[in-house]
């Protein structure tokens, strides 16, 4: 138990250290919240002090005089805890909303550098949980941190001393009644810790269920599974609700604990109190202490009241600030050399005995000992079934993954001692799930050249065979693109992409099935024009069609991870029992379809 407190307190203090790099430019403000927050707090205590003093003095039969000095430093004093009050919420208001602005972008920034190893050990909706749920919890306790955190603390001990002043043994109830008080909230949170860190976990499997229907709607549609949906979400969103309506329940109890405490207490001081001012007649208390006492056990108790709501609030954040610390502390697996190589060569591409795992606990490499030399310029066809790892071992030569062993050089270079920016600029990858930005045609297709004119992009969208449907748009090149490319076609949308990577004339074009959704004559034209633009560029098409990669000056059969043939067409005609089944499989079907 010691052993796990120790290693508790530890973490927060690693999570803390982490989050504060955050505040930043918010510093000030988040040290004057508190200074102000102490400039009220002592105001308010004084001034039920002054309060009594005044009672006293008119109970004595002092003059309009007298009354007249003790209101002007009553006003004074209420309009300087009015200015210290609302100078404390503008700073606090303003360190908590930047430091949660930070934090978002300090986020954001980091996943911005991850490799796809990491990303992969976040999912994307705990990603986006993280950067909005958590960032808000982290927000409404930063700001109770920096005003209620101190102003409850400062509240609690100025007016305990003044009750004393004021009350003597009267406010021994105060001492009795905090330790009950304390002792059920502390009770209360410890129940509840450990419901609000499972919530958030059912936040990402609910964000995840909602991400998963929205990317999947038309599948869900052709299916007919809508009902099966909403009944999966259902249940997540009841079993969520259930958690947090048992933590709420919880956390509720800590109102009535307090209401019974503070009639607890004005009850004794207003019974006991009275007592003792009409038995003692005014010497031990008089009527201004017993109004001092009643007003100063309104603020000790609201001050344990606001404790408690810090301390709710801090339950629930704590789980969401060690979800945001791990983003923040994560590091990427993709290591840049302390002397990158700033030009690479050309678009040559070898894979020296090459193995690739994405997880180190995997049982088994997803590559297996690629032995593969591409030449630059050359164009290279990349053929096999469902995970044979194609995309896998183009992958590598962007870097996107590191090898596990072995290595891959691209212009004579180990991509490990590449800038990794230049590496990525010259080394272009169509994918078959084509990403397009919501925005104009004109700002995607600049994605591959920032500085690209008019006229490069045309040529880029007729050589990608986009020309011909942009022409047809209203706004042609400004057409709007929604966000997904959900206004395109799966065709028009690869064709786009196609025509952004053309337009970064880079030195090694991947093109991972990117043809896919176009017809075999729009494929070939692609093909046609890459090779009359970029004729320097080597080409690696990954294709599930024999004809796209046909004329290819080599053609690589993979199979489970291994390279099972390399040759061009007729070679693997003659020598790949895979090729040729695969081949004459497909020339079988189009005559069919012909027939």
């Amino acid at each position: 138990m010691e052993l796990y407190c120790t290693e508790e307190g530890e973490n927060s203090v690693n999570v803390i250290r982490i989050l504060k790099q955050s505040i930043r430019e918010y510093k000030r403000a988040s040290v004057l919240a508190p200074v102000m927050v102490t400039g009220e707090v002592i105001l308010e205590c004084i001034i039920p002090f002054v309060t009594a003093r005044l009672i006293n003095e008119i109970k004595a039969g002092s003059g309009l005089q007298t009354i007249l000095i003790f209101g002007f430093f009553l006003i004074v004093m209420a309009m300087l805890s009015l200015f210290f009050g609302v100078q404390a919420g503008n700073y606090s208001a303003s360190a908590s909303t930047g430091f949660a602005k930070n934090l978002r972008k300090d986020m954001y920034y980091r996943v911005q550098d991850f490799s796809f190893e990491n990303i992969d050990h976040f999912e994307t909706s705990s990603l986006v949980t993280r950067m909005t749920t958590d960032v808000t919890n982290v927000q409404m306790a930063y700001m109770m941190l920096v005003r209620l955190a101190f102003r409850s603390p400062i509240m609690l001990v100025f007016s305990f001393i003044m009750a004393f002043i004021m009350g003597g043994q009267v406010a021994w109830i105060f001492v009795l009644v905090a330790p009950i008080l304390g002792i059920g909230l502390s009770l209360l949170i410890w129940k509840a810790l450990p419901i609000f860190n499972a919530v958030f976990k059912k936040y990402d499997a609910l964000n995840d269920s909602v991400q998963e229907n929205i990317g999947g709607m038309r599948v869900v549609k052709s299916f007919t599974r809508e009902d099966y949906e909403k009944e999966k979400f259902n249940a997540r969103a009841e079993d969520l609700a259930r958690d947090f309506v048992y933590a709420e329940k919880l956390v509720s109890v800590t109102n009535p604990l307090m209401q019974f405490c503070l009639y607890v207490v004005v009850l004794f001081v207003m019974s006991f109190g009275s007592w003792l001012v009409i038995t003692s007649r005014g010497s031990r208390l008089d009527v201004g202490q017993l109004s001092a006492l009643l007003t100063y056990s309104f603020q000790i108790l609201s001050s344990l009241m606001m404790l408690s709501m810090v301390f709710v609030m801090v339950t629930i954040s704590v789980e969401s600030a060690k979800r945001i610390a791990e983003v923040l502390s994560e590091e990427s697996s993709m290591k840049e050399s302390a002397h990158p190589v700033r030009t690479i060569r050309d678009g040559s591409v070898d894979f020296d005995h090459v193995s690739f795992k994405y997880s180190p606990l995997a049982e088994r490499p997803v590559l297996s000992d690629i032995e593969l030399h591409i030449r630059s310029g050359e164009m290279i066809g990349i053929l096999g079934g469902t995970g044979s790892s194609k995309s896998s071992l183009t992958q590598l030569i962007s870097r996107l993954y590191d090898v596990t062993e072995g290595s891959v050089r691209v212009g004579g270079v180990d991509v490990r001692n590449y800038d990794l920016k230049l590496l990525r600029d010259q080394v272009a990858v169509v994918l078959q799930k084509n990403i397009l930005f919501s925005g104009s045609i004109k700002e995607n297709l600049r994605w591959g050249n920032p500085n690209a004119t008019e006229e490069e992009m045309k040529k880029a969208c007729e050589l990608a065979q986009a020309s011909e449907f942009i022409e047809l748009f209203p706004d042609r090149y400004d057409t709007h693109i929604e966000q997904g490319g959900s206004n395109v076609s799966g065709g028009q949308k690869q064709r786009l992409c196609i025509a952004r990577a053309l337009l970064k004339k880079p030195k090694v074009l991947i093109l991972d099935d990117s043809t896919s959704a176009v017809d075999t004559r729009t494929d070939a034209l692609i093909r046609k024009g890459m090779q009359e633009y970029i004729p320097d560029t080597t080409k690696i098409i990954i294709a599930q069609r024999v004809s796209s990669v046909q004329e290819a000056d080599r053609i690589v059969i993979l199979d489970k991870g291994r390279i099972a043939a390399v040759g061009t067409h007729e070679e693997l005609l003659e020598k790949s029992p895979i090729y040729r089944e695969v081949y004459e499989s497909q020339n079988r079907k189009g005559e069919e379809e012909d027939g």
